[in-house]
């Protein structure tokens, strides 16, 4: 497995997607959206907030929580939990996994190329396979160097 160095969509398809799914484009959804593309490391909406708020001041934690739910709800990103940690939120859209260090906390995403039918999974009959979501733990490259 590789580690993805995707970028998400451009800007202007959030426009596009968010009026597909009857909702508008806010500056508030364009800045959690911004914060959410520049870094891609899987932010908790709290660390998102936080990084809002230095861009625009007046924003609110309700505020971005209503934004990261209408960014899920139009398909631009995607929630991310790991074990019964907080929510991440991750804008990479493709197909991937996610590698957590059990160390530093840091989330990547892994590029996924095991299909539902190289898995072995067989589903019912009737049933409809959408996505499969993988979490992989253990130690990023300087969590394992540091523990040597």
């Amino acid at each position: 497995m590789n580690a993805v160095a995707t970028k998400p969509p451009p800007e202007n398809d959030l426009n596009e997607r968010l009026a597909h799914s009857g909702l508008r484009l806010t500056p508030q959804r364009q800045q959690v959206h911004e914060v959410l593309r520049e870094k891609m490391d899987h932010p908790t909406a709290d660390q998102v907030f936080l990084r809002a708020k230095n861009k625009m001041p007046e924003i609110s934690m309700a505020t971005v929580y209503n934004c990261l739910d209408a960014l899920v709800k139009c398909g631009m990103v995607r929630q991310v939990t790991l074990d019964r940690g907080a929510t991440r939120f991750c804008p990479n859209m493709q197909d991937h996994s996610h590698f957590y260090c059990d160390e530093c906390g840091s989330v990547y995403d892994i590029l996924q190329t095991i299909s539902p039918a190289d898995a072995g999974i067989r589903l019912p009959r009737g049933f409809r396979l959408k996505n499969i979501e993988t979490n992989l733990h253990g130690l990023c490259p300087d969590c394992a160097a540091k523990a040597k």
